[in-house]
């Protein structure tokens, strides 16, 4: 991403980068001193016209990143840009090593992720030093190529197509090896394992001229469905990079080309060593393709989880522009544009409606089965079913910032991304062919020297089956692939993963601290009891506190006038209505003047509370707030409200618990509630009496002594929380600042979610463990076998042929493994996405009631 140029030292670089946020020259100046007193930094200047900065600085002792962060600092935003190249090519991890390296070399480039498993590079660049042309030269030069010309939108199918047809190429080349190598196969083995077999073909066909069938098969393999291995493997080993395809070259060239030697010039070879090895060459090509194709099916299985997120966007969308009803391509829908949606049709975009009633699927957002009712101001989701009517809405969100499509984005963005676990495997990697290019030399040269006769023969053979047993795919392979799968199976569940090290994090975590109202709790008010005196109706007294509260703007009064709707009362008109800040509400009701307060208002009225305080503390131990009603001058009713606690609550906590975990709740209520709501649920820890902005300290004070901590919130005032935890959790149905400040979506409100995201992560871990220890015991056992290391004390050699068999199968192995992620079962059935409200989801089982 740092461009350099001359500079007044040689050493030096000079970095230009776009700031956004600067309005004055006060701006400027606060960025310039503090770019100048970053370490490393000989001269820095800023153009508030240009909006650019201009930095000047010592390679050794300062990055671009360090530079960027200080633009932060400074309160200013640098323009970095962020991008997905599909590359196509690549057929092991030494491939998607090397794109990596050419990307992250490129000025410019903050950071580069390339997936073997998705076939994508993810990058942060600075597009003022490096344009996308160059990033997409940097791949091309590296040996690769990229998919360009394709919108986001279309770019699974462009890959897609491209896959089925590299597929249906492979299964062509298969066949076509097969057909060439199975005579050879046949005649070969067959004369050689049975001996009237040889004896009757030697004697029908000299040797000479089945050896030259041999070799016209044999190059059939070689050079048509085997040239793909020369077209890659010999440019990257020129590069010096030699990959997967270059061991395959070398291997099987070495058996072809000795063959050739021995059919043709065979005074060549030393005394008894004449022996033609065609057998080996092709069906080590055929093994390997097949191998590879079956890959490739594996492969493609992986990405069904964005294919069928992709599935649900309409491809269509019908307007009405000017007055006419048009049909356009959905990406042509602009925000504002009032969109027709017929029964039966898949809606395009996101909007409100503004006519037509209808019911609508949205199975695909909330998990209900059943369609919900639309109309006239109600919210619509793009990709969700309109079932019966016909409804026009205005379009809200279009193209990426829609529903769906940020969804598909996270899920992509995490199936891209890299775990910290993979670290050891690019580290191996990058050494990885070259070691084995060295293994297989050294087990000539020792063959050479010391093997048995005729040792030419000897070293041959296992020189080849070291070339071929050796397997950087199943390493490449390992990690991205489960990673593919895993998240995928978390979008089905109703957790998005925003990132890919979430994965891992998420399962590293000892203690999930919740924050309470609208994670814990329902997060609004709602009436639990209502106790009236000897003499008075509860629906009576209900009603005329009703009627008092209408005219509030409280909380509390709102859930006490819901409550007396919910219940189907008339709610009379007042008159005289007075609101006494911090002490309650009063009006005249059917003649009668009522008060609805705290108990510090009934003292200020001078009314007795007549034994209802009893009730009141007791309400007040289950954490509960109590408001009393007065009706003349006596008090007639207490009523409890409180702020449920979601169905889902109890049962996470438990399960959470049950996994070892232990399990916070961080609160603004004071010591006394707190307690209360932690004894009902049975958490383990409690922060009480922490406003908004201690949120952050709280976490930390969970930190302590190096302790992993998830937090689970849902609020604006919950984003630096998210932020400062090993992992933040943020409920899809809070608010946006909130899901932009975590690590991982829970599209519904559902808390059992927080369990099933924590469950998954363990198994995908487990799965890339599994994974990766197949894939560094194969190569770390089978090597050593191929290079002979048995044959001194059991006499065993490993044949080249079952060396090709046993690299593809390495693969296939280790794709069928993480492919096995698709069975996974949620521990807790949860809901997997939000209510068409726009609240938590929360049908199953009856809320338990906390303070509001």
């Amino acid at each position: 991403m740092s461009e350099a140029i001359a500079a007044t030292s040689p050493t030096d670089a000079t970095l230009r980068v776009h700031v956004r946020g600067m309005t004055c020259a006060a701006c400027t100046a606060r960025v310039e001193r503090t770019l100048g007193r970053t370490e490393g930094v000989a001269e820095a200047s800023v153009n508030l016209a240009t909006e650019q900065a201009t930095v000047r600085y010592d390679p050794a002792m300062a990055t671009p990143v360090v530079l960027l962060e200080a633009i932060r600092g400074a309160g200013y935003e640098p323009v970095v840009e962020q991008v997905e190249l599909s590359v196509t090519g690549m057929t092991c991890a030494a491939c998607s090593a090397r794109v990596e390296r050419a990307l992250r070399r490129v000025d410019g480039v903050l950071g580069a992720d390339v997936n073997l498993a998705t076939e994508r590079a993810s990058l942060r660049y600075l597009p003022d030093v490096a344009p996308l042309d160059r990033l997409i030269d940097a791949v091309r030069e590296s040996g690769y190529d990229v998919l360009e010309g394709v919108e986001r939108s279309d770019r699974v199918a462009a890959e897609r197509e491209r896959k089925d047809a590299e597929l249906r190429e492979l299964r062509r080349a298969v066949f076509l090896a097969a057909a060439l190598t199975v005579p050879i196969f046949v005649l070969d083995m067959g004369a050689m394992l049975i001996a009237p077999v040889g004896a009757w073909l030697h004697a029908l066909v000299p040797m000479p001229v089945l050896a030259f069938v041999f070799f016209v098969l044999a190059s059939g393999v070689q050079f048509g469905p085997g040239l793909r291995f020369y077209r890659k493997g010999w440019p990257a080993l020129r590069r010096g990079a030699p990959d997967m395809n270059s061991l395959v070259m070398i291997g099987t060239s070495a058996a072809y080309g000795y063959s050739v030697v021995a059919t043709f010039v065979p005074w060549w070879l030393p005394a008894g060593t004449v022996h033609v090895y065609f057998e080996a060459s092709a069906v080590i090509v055929t093994l390997i393709l097949l191998g590879r194709y079956f890959e490739a099916l594996a492969k493609g299985r992986t990405g069904d989880a964005i294919r069928a997120l992709m599935s649900l966007q309409s491809r269509i969308a019908r307007v009405v522009r000017d007055g006419e009803e048009r049909e356009i391509d959905v990406s042509d829908v602009r925000r504002g544009d009032e969109v027709l949606v017929r029964p039966g049709e898949r809606l395009p975009v996101d909007g409100a409606v503004v006519a037509g009633e209808s019911y609508v699927d949205e199975s695909m957002i909330t998990g209900e089965p059943i369609p919900v009712s639309k109309r006239q101001g109600d919210n619509v989701v793009g990709g969700t079913i309109n079932t019966t009517g016909a409804l026009r809405f205005t379009a809200t969100a279009v193209g990426a910032d829609t529903v769906l499509a940020q969804i598909i984005a996270m899920v992509e963005a995490a199936q891209g991304a890299k775990l910290p676990i993979q670290a050891l495997v690019d580290r191996v990697v990058l050494y990885f062919v070259p070691t084995v290019l060295v293994v297989a030399a050294i087990t000539f040269g020792i063959w050479i020297a010391f093997g048995p006769q005729p040792a030419l023969t000897f070293a041959l053979v296992n020189t080849v089956a070291v070339l071929i047993i050796a397997c950087p795919c199943a390493m490449g392979l390992a990690t991205p692939t489960s990673i593919m799968v895993g998240t995928g199976k978390a979008a089905e569940t109703g957790v998005l993963f925003r990132n890919g090290s979430a994965l891992q994090s998420v399962g590293d975590a000892r203690v999930v601290a919740f924050d309470k109202t609208g994670t814990l709790t329902k997060g609004a008010p709602e009436v639990s009891d209502v106790h009236v005196v000897s003499g008075w109706d509860e629906a009576r007294v209900l009603t005329l506190i009703a009627a008092v509260e209408r005219d509030s703007e409280h909380p509390i009064g709102a859930s006490l006038v819901a409550a007396a709707r919910e219940r189907g009362l008339a709610i009379p008109a007042t008159s005289g209505f007075e609101a006494v800040p911090g002490f309650g509400v009063a009006a005249t009701v059917d003649g009668e003047r009522v008060a609805v307060g705290a108990a510090r208002y009934l003292e200020r009225l001078g009314v007795a509370l007549d034994g209802l305080d009893e009730v009141a503390n007791a309400y007040s131990e289950e954490g509960k707030t109590a408001v009393y009603a007065v009706v003349g001058d006596r008090a007639v009713a207490v009523a409890a409200v409180s702020d449920p606690i979601k169905p889902s609550t109890p049962a996470a906590i438990k399960a959470l618990q049950a996994l070892g975990l232990r399990v916070a709740m961080i609160t603004g209520d004071d010591e006394r509630t707190a307690r209360a709501i932690a004894r009902r649920l049975g958490i383990d820890e409690v922060r009480s009496e922490v406003l908004p902005d201690g949120k952050v300290a709280a976490v930390e004070g969970l930190q302590a002594g190096g302790t992993k901590v998830a937090f689970v919130g849902d609020g604006i005032n919950d984003a630096p929380a998210l932020a400062q935890a090993d992992v933040g959790l943020a409920i899809g149905t809070g608010t946006d600042v909130a899901i932009e400040a975590a690590d991982v979506v829970l599209m519904s409100g559902d808390l059992r979610n927080v369990v099933n995201a924590i469950a998954l992560s363990k198994a995908t871990l487990r799965n890339i463990k599994q994974n990766l220890f197949w894939a560094f015991a194969y190569n770390a056992s089978l090597i050593p076998v191929a290079a002979g290391v048995l044959y001194p004390t059991f006499g065993l050699l490993l044949s080249p042929v079952l060396a090709a068999g046993a690299m593809g199968l390495s693969s296939v192995f280790v794709l069928t493994n993480a492919l096995r992620l698709r069975r996974f079962t949620p521990p807790l059935a949860a809901e997997v996405g939000v209510a068409r409200d726009g609240r938590p989801d929360e049908r199953r089982g009856d809320a338990t009631a906390v303070p509001a």
